[in-house]
Protein backbone atom coordinates (compact mmCIF):
# COMPACT_ATOMS: atom_id res chain seq x y z
CA UNK A 1 0.00 0.00 0.00
CA UNK A 2 1.39 3.25 -0.55
CA UNK A 3 2.53 5.55 2.31
CA UNK A 4 0.83 8.88 2.71
CA UNK A 5 3.55 11.34 3.21
CA UNK A 6 3.12 14.78 1.16
CA UNK A 7 7.16 14.77 0.43
CA UNK A 8 6.69 11.81 -0.73
CA UNK A 9 4.44 12.13 -3.10
CA UNK A 10 6.33 15.30 -4.41
CA UNK A 11 9.42 13.30 -4.89
CA UNK A 12 7.30 11.08 -6.82
CA UNK A 13 5.87 14.05 -8.82
CA UNK A 14 9.06 15.42 -9.67
CA UNK A 15 10.91 11.92 -10.92
CA UNK A 16 7.26 11.40 -12.96
CA UNK A 17 8.01 14.64 -14.65
CA UNK A 18 11.97 13.81 -15.55
CA UNK A 19 10.60 10.40 -16.61
CA UNK A 20 8.24 12.19 -19.01
CA UNK A 21 11.42 14.11 -20.22
CA UNK A 22 13.74 10.44 -20.79
CA UNK A 23 10.86 9.30 -22.85
CA UNK A 24 10.84 12.10 -25.20
CA UNK A 25 14.67 11.35 -25.88
CA UNK A 26 14.29 7.50 -25.55
CA UNK A 27 11.63 8.50 -28.66
CA UNK A 28 14.08 11.10 -30.96
CA UNK A 29 16.57 8.28 -30.90
CA UNK A 30 13.98 5.71 -31.83
CA UNK A 31 12.78 7.55 -34.42
CA UNK A 32 16.54 8.77 -35.67
CA UNK A 33 17.38 4.92 -35.74
CA UNK A 34 14.55 3.97 -37.36
CA UNK A 35 12.64 6.27 -39.42
CA UNK A 36 14.68 9.77 -39.42
CA UNK A 37 16.57 10.67 -43.03
CA UNK A 38 20.03 11.31 -42.91
CA UNK A 39 19.85 14.60 -43.30
CA UNK A 40 18.20 15.50 -40.05
CA UNK A 41 21.32 14.25 -38.32
CA UNK A 42 22.65 17.43 -37.12
CA UNK A 43 19.03 19.13 -35.69
CA UNK A 44 18.72 15.58 -33.90
CA UNK A 45 21.97 15.85 -31.83
CA UNK A 46 20.93 19.45 -30.94
CA UNK A 47 17.56 18.03 -29.90
CA UNK A 48 19.01 15.24 -27.58
CA UNK A 49 21.44 17.44 -26.06
CA UNK A 50 18.83 19.76 -25.48
CA UNK A 51 16.55 17.15 -23.86
CA UNK A 52 19.25 14.96 -22.21
CA UNK A 53 20.88 18.45 -20.35
CA UNK A 54 17.17 19.53 -19.11
CA UNK A 55 16.34 16.11 -18.03
CA UNK A 56 19.70 15.90 -16.28
CA UNK A 57 19.24 20.02 -15.03
CA UNK A 58 15.75 19.02 -13.30
CA UNK A 59 16.92 15.29 -11.66
CA UNK A 60 20.18 17.36 -10.20
CA UNK A 61 18.12 20.50 -8.44
CA UNK A 62 18.56 21.33 -4.78
CA UNK A 63 14.53 20.67 -4.64
CA UNK A 64 14.96 17.19 -4.86
CA UNK A 65 17.90 16.63 -3.14
CA UNK A 66 16.31 18.38 0.02
CA UNK A 67 13.44 15.74 -0.58
CA UNK A 68 16.00 12.98 -0.24
CA UNK A 69 17.34 14.28 2.70
CA UNK A 70 14.09 15.10 4.37
CA UNK A 71 12.78 11.71 3.71
CA UNK A 72 15.66 9.91 5.09
CA UNK A 73 13.41 9.75 7.99
CA UNK A 74 10.72 8.05 6.47
CA UNK A 75 12.52 5.55 4.56
CA UNK A 76 13.97 4.37 8.01
CA UNK A 77 10.83 3.58 9.04
CA UNK A 78 9.48 1.72 5.69
CA UNK A 79 10.18 -2.06 4.62
CA UNK A 80 12.97 -2.41 2.75
CA UNK A 81 10.98 -4.27 0.06
CA UNK A 82 8.20 -2.06 -0.53
CA UNK A 83 8.07 0.39 -3.58
CA UNK A 84 8.42 3.54 -1.64
CA UNK A 85 11.63 2.28 0.45
CA UNK A 86 12.88 1.25 -2.88
CA UNK A 87 12.31 4.64 -4.42
CA UNK A 88 13.82 6.61 -1.73
CA UNK A 89 16.55 4.28 -1.69
CA UNK A 90 17.44 3.96 -5.72
CA UNK A 91 16.58 7.86 -6.75
CA UNK A 92 19.18 8.68 -3.96
CA UNK A 93 21.74 6.21 -5.20
CA UNK A 94 21.06 7.93 -9.12
CA UNK A 95 21.21 11.42 -7.36
CA UNK A 96 24.30 11.29 -5.95
CA UNK A 97 26.24 9.95 -9.01
CA UNK A 98 24.26 12.45 -11.28
CA UNK A 99 24.64 15.41 -9.23
CA UNK A 100 28.67 15.43 -9.34
CA UNK A 101 27.98 15.44 -13.29
CA UNK A 102 28.01 18.87 -14.86
CA UNK A 103 24.13 19.19 -17.07
CA UNK A 104 26.36 20.34 -20.05
CA UNK A 105 28.62 17.46 -20.01
CA UNK A 106 25.59 15.09 -20.40
CA UNK A 107 24.36 17.41 -23.02
CA UNK A 108 27.95 17.23 -25.08
CA UNK A 109 28.55 13.76 -24.41
CA UNK A 110 24.37 12.73 -26.21
CA UNK A 111 24.88 15.23 -28.71
CA UNK A 112 28.57 14.05 -29.23
CA UNK A 113 26.87 10.19 -29.32
CA UNK A 114 23.84 11.18 -31.94
CA UNK A 115 26.43 12.82 -34.39
CA UNK A 116 28.75 10.00 -34.35
CA UNK A 117 25.86 7.14 -35.07
CA UNK A 118 24.72 9.07 -37.90
CA UNK A 119 28.33 8.77 -39.33
CA UNK A 120 28.34 4.93 -38.12
CA UNK A 121 26.49 3.72 -41.13
CA UNK A 122 28.20 4.63 -43.61
CA UNK A 123 32.01 4.37 -42.25
CA UNK A 124 31.15 0.40 -41.31
CA UNK A 125 30.13 0.08 -44.72
CA UNK A 126 32.91 1.99 -46.36
CA UNK A 127 35.15 0.18 -43.86
CA UNK A 128 36.30 3.79 -43.24
CA UNK A 129 38.15 3.67 -39.68
CA UNK A 130 39.73 7.34 -40.18
CA UNK A 131 36.15 8.54 -40.90
CA UNK A 132 35.17 7.53 -37.12
CA UNK A 133 38.56 8.27 -35.54
CA UNK A 134 37.76 12.18 -35.01
CA UNK A 135 34.54 11.01 -33.23
CA UNK A 136 35.85 7.75 -30.95
CA UNK A 137 38.85 10.44 -30.10
CA UNK A 138 35.96 12.98 -28.85
CA UNK A 139 34.03 9.95 -27.01
CA UNK A 140 37.36 9.08 -25.15
CA UNK A 141 37.87 12.73 -24.25
CA UNK A 142 34.40 12.92 -22.77
CA UNK A 143 34.71 9.50 -20.36
CA UNK A 144 37.49 11.18 -18.94
CA UNK A 145 35.97 14.39 -18.18
CA UNK A 146 33.57 12.18 -16.81
CA UNK A 147 35.11 9.67 -14.71
CA UNK A 148 36.99 12.56 -13.19
CA UNK A 149 33.90 13.70 -11.92
CA UNK A 150 33.51 10.84 -9.32
CA UNK A 151 36.32 9.86 -7.09
CA UNK A 152 39.52 7.43 -7.52
CA UNK A 153 38.04 4.32 -7.59
CA UNK A 154 39.44 1.31 -7.54
CA UNK A 155 40.05 1.14 -11.35
CA UNK A 156 39.13 3.61 -13.84
CA UNK A 157 36.70 1.68 -15.71
CA UNK A 158 34.76 0.85 -12.14
CA UNK A 159 33.39 4.21 -13.11
CA UNK A 160 31.88 3.08 -16.97
CA UNK A 161 30.58 -0.24 -16.04
CA UNK A 162 28.53 1.13 -12.92
CA UNK A 163 26.04 3.00 -15.02
CA UNK A 164 25.26 -0.70 -17.44
CA UNK A 165 25.92 -2.62 -14.29
CA UNK A 166 25.68 -1.00 -10.79
CA UNK A 167 27.78 -1.78 -8.26
CA UNK A 168 29.83 -4.48 -9.94
CA UNK A 169 33.16 -3.94 -10.15
CA UNK A 170 35.97 -4.65 -13.15
CA UNK A 171 37.53 -7.48 -10.96
CA UNK A 172 34.42 -8.77 -10.75
CA UNK A 173 33.72 -9.10 -13.92
CA UNK A 174 37.46 -10.17 -14.96
CA UNK A 175 36.86 -13.14 -12.44
CA UNK A 176 34.14 -14.28 -14.42
CA UNK A 177 35.95 -13.50 -17.32
CA UNK A 178 39.30 -15.61 -16.76
CA UNK A 179 36.68 -18.72 -15.85
CA UNK A 180 34.99 -18.08 -19.18
CA UNK A 181 38.53 -18.26 -21.34
CA UNK A 182 40.18 -21.08 -18.95
CA UNK A 183 37.05 -23.16 -19.68
CA UNK A 184 35.51 -21.95 -23.22
CA UNK A 185 39.18 -21.88 -25.31
CA UNK A 186 39.43 -26.04 -24.95
CA UNK A 187 35.82 -26.29 -25.36
CA UNK A 188 36.08 -24.71 -28.80
CA UNK A 189 39.19 -26.40 -29.43
CA UNK A 190 37.50 -29.44 -28.61
CA UNK A 191 34.96 -28.89 -31.20
CA UNK A 192 36.74 -27.80 -33.59
CA UNK A 193 38.98 -31.10 -33.48
CA UNK A 194 35.42 -33.04 -33.65
CA UNK A 195 34.29 -31.91 -37.12
CA UNK A 196 32.47 -29.75 -39.26
CA UNK A 197 28.68 -29.43 -39.06
CA UNK A 198 27.10 -29.00 -42.39
CA UNK A 199 25.07 -25.74 -42.02
CA UNK A 200 25.18 -24.55 -45.97
CA UNK A 201 21.39 -24.54 -46.58
CA UNK A 202 21.27 -21.68 -44.05
CA UNK A 203 22.64 -19.51 -46.60
CA UNK A 204 20.82 -18.78 -49.96
CA UNK A 205 17.60 -16.51 -50.79
CA UNK A 206 15.03 -15.62 -47.82
CA UNK A 207 12.48 -13.45 -49.09
CA UNK A 208 12.52 -10.71 -46.31
CA UNK A 209 8.61 -10.92 -46.61
CA UNK A 210 8.34 -13.96 -45.39
CA UNK A 211 11.56 -13.64 -43.08
CA UNK A 212 9.11 -10.94 -41.02
CA UNK A 213 5.74 -12.97 -41.44
CA UNK A 214 7.61 -15.58 -39.38
CA UNK A 215 8.93 -13.22 -36.99
CA UNK A 216 5.87 -12.20 -35.91
CA UNK A 217 4.35 -15.40 -36.00
CA UNK A 218 7.35 -16.49 -33.38
CA UNK A 219 6.77 -13.89 -31.62
CA UNK A 220 2.99 -13.85 -31.56
CA UNK A 221 3.52 -16.74 -29.73
CA UNK A 222 5.52 -15.45 -27.25
CA UNK A 223 3.26 -13.10 -26.18
CA UNK A 224 3.96 -9.66 -28.64
CA UNK A 225 -0.05 -7.84 -29.15
CA UNK A 226 -0.46 -5.19 -31.80
CA UNK A 227 -2.00 -3.19 -29.07
CA UNK A 228 1.23 -3.08 -26.84
CA UNK A 229 4.37 -3.89 -29.56
CA UNK A 230 6.15 -2.89 -33.01
CA UNK A 231 8.33 -4.65 -35.15
CA UNK A 232 10.44 -2.27 -37.28
CA UNK A 233 13.66 -2.53 -39.01
CA UNK A 234 17.03 -0.70 -38.34
CA UNK A 235 20.56 -1.41 -39.82
CA UNK A 236 21.65 -2.73 -35.95
CA UNK A 237 18.52 -4.15 -33.93
CA UNK A 238 17.84 -3.19 -30.73
CA UNK A 239 14.43 -2.54 -28.10
CA UNK A 240 13.45 0.53 -26.43
CA UNK A 241 10.35 1.94 -24.63
CA UNK A 242 9.11 5.19 -24.72
CA UNK A 243 6.42 4.12 -21.99
CA UNK A 244 4.21 2.05 -20.00
CA UNK A 245 2.60 -0.58 -22.28
CA UNK A 246 4.65 1.33 -25.50
CA UNK A 247 7.55 -2.00 -26.65
CA UNK A 248 9.62 -1.44 -29.80
CA UNK A 249 11.74 -3.73 -31.08
CA UNK A 250 13.39 -3.89 -34.43
CA UNK A 251 15.39 -5.85 -36.62
CA UNK A 252 17.09 -6.59 -39.61
CA UNK A 253 16.07 -8.92 -42.69
CA UNK A 254 18.78 -10.10 -44.62
CA UNK A 255 17.85 -11.51 -47.84
CA UNK A 256 20.72 -14.24 -47.89
CA UNK A 257 20.27 -15.95 -43.92
CA UNK A 258 17.65 -16.16 -41.73
CA UNK A 259 19.35 -14.71 -38.54
CA UNK A 260 16.43 -12.12 -38.39
CA UNK A 261 14.34 -14.75 -36.97
CA UNK A 262 16.97 -15.02 -34.22
CA UNK A 263 17.40 -11.18 -33.79
CA UNK A 264 13.49 -11.01 -33.65
CA UNK A 265 13.32 -13.15 -30.42
CA UNK A 266 16.58 -11.63 -28.84
CA UNK A 267 15.12 -8.12 -28.64
CA UNK A 268 11.56 -9.32 -27.77
CA UNK A 269 13.78 -10.82 -24.54
CA UNK A 270 14.41 -7.27 -23.95
CA UNK A 271 10.87 -5.89 -24.30
CA UNK A 272 9.41 -8.82 -22.75
CA UNK A 273 11.58 -7.54 -19.46
CA UNK A 274 10.19 -4.15 -20.00
CA UNK A 275 6.94 -5.33 -20.55
CA UNK A 276 6.78 -7.06 -17.18
CA UNK A 277 8.04 -4.69 -14.78
CA UNK A 278 4.91 -3.94 -12.27
CA UNK A 279 2.65 -1.06 -13.72
CA UNK A 280 3.16 1.10 -9.76
CA UNK A 281 6.48 1.40 -10.93
CA UNK A 282 6.08 3.32 -13.79
CA UNK A 283 7.11 6.78 -15.09
CA UNK A 284 10.02 6.70 -12.42
CA UNK A 285 13.44 5.62 -11.86
CA UNK A 286 12.37 2.29 -10.33
CA UNK A 287 10.59 1.32 -14.17
CA UNK A 288 12.87 -0.88 -16.19
CA UNK A 289 15.06 -3.35 -15.99
CA UNK A 290 17.51 -3.54 -13.11
CA UNK A 291 21.05 -3.30 -15.20
CA UNK A 292 22.04 -4.02 -19.18
CA UNK A 293 23.21 -7.59 -17.49
CA UNK A 294 19.91 -9.20 -16.39
CA UNK A 295 18.74 -7.45 -19.32
CA UNK A 296 20.85 -9.08 -21.80
CA UNK A 297 19.83 -12.77 -19.65
CA UNK A 298 16.81 -12.46 -21.31
CA UNK A 299 17.18 -11.69 -24.26
CA UNK A 300 19.55 -14.60 -24.65
CA UNK A 301 16.85 -16.68 -22.67
CA UNK A 302 14.65 -15.93 -25.43
CA UNK A 303 16.99 -16.25 -28.34
CA UNK A 304 19.29 -19.56 -27.34
CA UNK A 305 17.71 -21.00 -24.37
CA UNK A 306 14.14 -21.05 -26.01
CA UNK A 307 14.99 -20.52 -29.35
CA UNK A 308 17.61 -22.78 -30.25
CA UNK A 309 16.47 -25.47 -28.50
CA UNK A 310 15.09 -28.80 -29.61
CA UNK A 311 11.35 -28.70 -28.10
CA UNK A 312 11.39 -25.15 -29.90
CA UNK A 313 12.16 -26.19 -32.89
CA UNK A 314 9.73 -29.48 -32.49
CA UNK A 315 6.93 -26.86 -32.94
CA UNK A 316 8.26 -24.22 -35.20
CA UNK A 317 9.82 -26.11 -37.82
CA UNK A 318 6.79 -27.28 -39.60
CA UNK A 319 5.79 -24.01 -39.70
CA UNK A 320 9.67 -22.58 -40.94
CA UNK A 321 9.28 -25.12 -43.60
CA UNK A 322 5.86 -23.67 -44.89
CA UNK A 323 7.57 -19.76 -45.24
CA UNK A 324 11.03 -21.19 -46.56
CA UNK A 325 10.46 -24.22 -48.97
CA UNK A 326 13.98 -24.91 -49.25
CA UNK A 327 14.12 -26.39 -46.20
CA UNK A 328 11.79 -29.07 -47.29
CA UNK A 329 14.34 -31.61 -48.04
CA UNK A 330 16.69 -30.62 -44.62
CA UNK A 331 15.11 -32.73 -41.66
CA UNK A 332 14.43 -31.69 -37.69
CA UNK A 333 17.83 -32.42 -36.06
CA UNK A 334 19.93 -31.41 -38.75
CA UNK A 335 19.07 -27.81 -38.83
CA UNK A 336 18.89 -27.99 -35.28
CA UNK A 337 22.65 -28.86 -35.45
CA UNK A 338 23.06 -25.99 -37.90
CA UNK A 339 21.49 -23.37 -35.93
CA UNK A 340 23.86 -24.38 -33.22
CA UNK A 341 26.77 -24.69 -35.12
CA UNK A 342 30.19 -23.56 -33.10
CA UNK A 343 32.39 -22.24 -35.13
CA UNK A 344 35.04 -19.00 -34.98
CA UNK A 345 33.44 -16.28 -36.99
CA UNK A 346 34.00 -12.54 -37.69
CA UNK A 347 30.60 -11.12 -36.53
CA UNK A 348 29.60 -11.05 -33.03
CA UNK A 349 25.97 -10.53 -33.48
CA UNK A 350 26.27 -13.75 -35.53
CA UNK A 351 28.41 -15.87 -33.25
CA UNK A 352 27.11 -19.01 -31.89
CA UNK A 353 26.47 -19.18 -27.92
CA UNK A 354 29.84 -20.62 -27.07
CA UNK A 355 32.70 -18.17 -29.65
CA UNK A 356 30.10 -15.47 -28.47
CA UNK A 357 31.70 -14.69 -25.37
CA UNK A 358 35.56 -14.51 -26.65
CA UNK A 359 33.97 -11.67 -28.66
CA UNK A 360 32.80 -9.82 -25.45
CA UNK A 361 35.94 -10.69 -23.53
CA UNK A 362 37.91 -9.10 -26.37
CA UNK A 363 36.00 -5.96 -26.14
CA UNK A 364 35.93 -5.94 -22.04
CA UNK A 365 39.73 -6.17 -22.55
CA UNK A 366 40.40 -3.30 -25.02
CA UNK A 367 37.85 -1.42 -23.38
CA UNK A 368 40.38 -1.23 -20.15
CA UNK A 369 43.33 -0.69 -22.32
CA UNK A 370 41.72 2.33 -24.34
CA UNK A 371 40.58 3.76 -21.33
CA UNK A 372 43.78 3.61 -19.20
CA UNK A 373 45.72 5.04 -22.27
CA UNK A 374 47.50 1.33 -22.55
CA UNK A 375 46.16 1.20 -26.61
CA UNK A 376 45.76 4.52 -28.52
CA UNK A 377 42.66 5.02 -30.79
CA UNK A 378 44.88 5.52 -33.64
CA UNK A 379 45.83 1.10 -33.12
CA UNK A 380 42.82 -0.23 -32.32
CA UNK A 381 42.48 -1.78 -35.44
CA UNK A 382 45.15 -3.19 -35.23
CA UNK A 383 44.93 -4.69 -31.63
CA UNK A 384 41.34 -5.52 -32.55
CA UNK A 385 42.87 -8.08 -35.17
CA UNK A 386 45.61 -9.08 -32.90
CA UNK A 387 42.80 -10.19 -30.21
CA UNK A 388 40.72 -11.71 -33.27
CA UNK A 389 43.86 -14.09 -34.13
CA UNK A 390 45.01 -14.92 -30.69
CA UNK A 391 41.07 -15.80 -29.23
CA UNK A 392 39.95 -17.23 -32.10
CA UNK A 393 42.05 -17.83 -34.75
CA UNK A 394 40.40 -15.84 -37.35
CA UNK A 395 41.67 -12.95 -39.47
CA UNK A 396 40.24 -9.86 -40.01
CA UNK A 397 39.63 -8.73 -43.30
CA UNK A 398 38.71 -4.89 -43.07
CA UNK A 399 37.65 -2.72 -40.29
CA UNK A 400 34.14 -2.98 -41.26
CA UNK A 401 33.89 -7.10 -40.29
CA UNK A 402 36.50 -6.09 -37.22
CA UNK A 403 36.25 -2.49 -35.12
CA UNK A 404 33.36 -1.08 -36.82
CA UNK A 405 31.08 -3.76 -36.84
CA UNK A 406 29.07 -2.84 -33.74
CA UNK A 407 27.56 0.92 -33.33
CA UNK A 408 28.70 1.07 -29.35
CA UNK A 409 31.97 2.47 -29.54
CA UNK A 410 31.33 4.68 -32.46
CA UNK A 411 28.07 5.72 -30.39
CA UNK A 412 30.05 6.67 -27.34
CA UNK A 413 29.13 3.47 -25.40
CA UNK A 414 32.47 2.33 -22.97
CA UNK A 415 31.52 0.13 -20.37
CA UNK A 416 28.47 -1.60 -22.00
CA UNK A 417 29.49 -4.71 -23.66
CA UNK A 418 31.09 -6.67 -20.27
CA UNK A 419 26.97 -7.20 -19.82
CA UNK A 420 26.68 -9.50 -23.01
CA UNK A 421 28.66 -12.24 -21.54
CA UNK A 422 27.52 -11.55 -18.18
CA UNK A 423 23.97 -11.92 -19.30
CA UNK A 424 24.64 -14.98 -20.75
CA UNK A 425 25.75 -16.33 -17.20
CA UNK A 426 22.71 -15.01 -15.48
CA UNK A 427 20.41 -16.81 -18.07
CA UNK A 428 21.40 -20.23 -17.22
CA UNK A 429 21.07 -19.38 -13.47
CA UNK A 430 17.95 -18.26 -14.04
CA UNK A 431 16.60 -20.76 -16.27
CA UNK A 432 17.69 -23.47 -13.84
CA UNK A 433 15.45 -22.08 -11.56
CA UNK A 434 12.38 -21.37 -13.43
CA UNK A 435 12.89 -25.54 -14.62
CA UNK A 436 12.28 -26.83 -11.24
CA UNK A 437 8.07 -25.08 -11.76
CA UNK A 438 7.82 -24.89 -14.94
CA UNK A 439 8.24 -28.23 -17.48
CA UNK A 440 9.84 -26.11 -20.04
CA UNK A 441 10.17 -28.96 -22.56
CA UNK A 442 6.38 -29.79 -22.71
CA UNK A 443 5.86 -26.34 -23.04
CA UNK A 444 7.82 -25.45 -25.75
CA UNK A 445 6.92 -28.26 -27.85
CA UNK A 446 3.36 -27.15 -28.00
CA UNK A 447 4.31 -23.54 -28.51
CA UNK A 448 2.99 -22.27 -25.67
CA UNK A 449 5.09 -20.25 -23.89
CA UNK A 450 2.88 -18.37 -21.07
CA UNK A 451 3.79 -20.47 -18.31
CA UNK A 452 7.64 -19.90 -19.34
CA UNK A 453 7.23 -15.60 -19.54
CA UNK A 454 4.60 -15.75 -16.31
CA UNK A 455 7.14 -17.34 -14.26
CA UNK A 456 9.40 -15.01 -15.52
CA UNK A 457 7.42 -12.14 -14.94
CA UNK A 458 6.26 -13.06 -11.27
CA UNK A 459 10.06 -13.74 -10.15
CA UNK A 460 11.93 -11.27 -11.64
CA UNK A 461 10.26 -8.78 -14.38
CA UNK A 462 8.55 -7.48 -11.75
CA UNK A 463 11.10 -6.35 -9.30
CA UNK A 464 12.07 -3.48 -12.08
CA UNK A 465 15.18 -1.49 -10.07
CA UNK A 466 13.86 -1.85 -6.67
CA UNK A 467 16.93 -3.75 -5.76
CA UNK A 468 21.17 -4.20 -7.41
CA UNK A 469 21.24 -6.67 -10.21
CA UNK A 470 23.26 -9.06 -7.81
CA UNK A 471 20.67 -8.98 -4.86
CA UNK A 472 17.89 -9.14 -7.91
CA UNK A 473 19.38 -12.41 -8.85
CA UNK A 474 19.98 -13.82 -5.47
CA UNK A 475 16.56 -13.42 -4.86
CA UNK A 476 15.59 -14.77 -8.52
CA UNK A 477 17.65 -17.90 -8.43
CA UNK A 478 18.95 -18.42 -4.44
CA UNK A 479 23.20 -17.35 -5.58
CA UNK A 480 25.02 -14.82 -6.31
CA UNK A 481 26.04 -14.06 -10.57
CA UNK A 482 28.30 -17.54 -11.26
CA UNK A 483 29.39 -19.23 -14.33
CA UNK A 484 29.24 -22.75 -13.19
CA UNK A 485 25.85 -23.46 -14.40
CA UNK A 486 26.57 -21.72 -17.95
CA UNK A 487 29.59 -23.31 -18.82
CA UNK A 488 27.84 -26.87 -17.66
CA UNK A 489 24.95 -25.62 -19.86
CA UNK A 490 27.28 -25.12 -23.04
CA UNK A 491 29.20 -28.45 -22.45
CA UNK A 492 26.17 -30.54 -21.90
CA UNK A 493 24.84 -29.10 -25.10
CA UNK A 494 27.16 -28.70 -27.17
CA UNK A 495 30.35 -30.87 -26.36
CA UNK A 496 31.36 -33.78 -28.86
CA UNK A 497 29.96 -36.74 -27.79
CA UNK A 498 32.07 -39.80 -27.05
CA UNK A 499 31.92 -41.99 -29.88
Amino acid sequence: MPTEDPKLDQLKRLLGENDDLRKAATLLFWDQRVMMPPGGAEARADALATVSRLTHERFVDDELGNLLEDLKGLEETLDYESDDASLIRVTRRDFDKAVRVPPELTGEMRRASALASADWGLAKQNADYPSMLPHMEKHLELKHRYVACFDTPDETYDVLLDDYEPGMKTSDVRAIFDTLKEELLPLIQEISEAGDVDDSFLTGEFDPGAQQAFSLEIVRRFGFTDEEWRLDTTAHPFMTTPGHGDVRLTTNYRPHDTTSLFASMHEFGHGVYEWGVAPELSRGPLGSGVSLGVHESQSRTWENLIGRSRPFWRYFYPRLQEHFPQFGSVDEEAFYRAVNKVHPSLIRIDADEVTYNMHIILRFELEQELIEGRVDLRDLPEAWDARMDEYLGIDVPSAREGVLQDMHWSSGSMGYFPTYALGNVMSVQIWERLKEDVDVDEQMERGEFGEIREWLRSRLYVLGRKFEPQETIERVTGSRIDPGPYVRYLREKLAPQPA
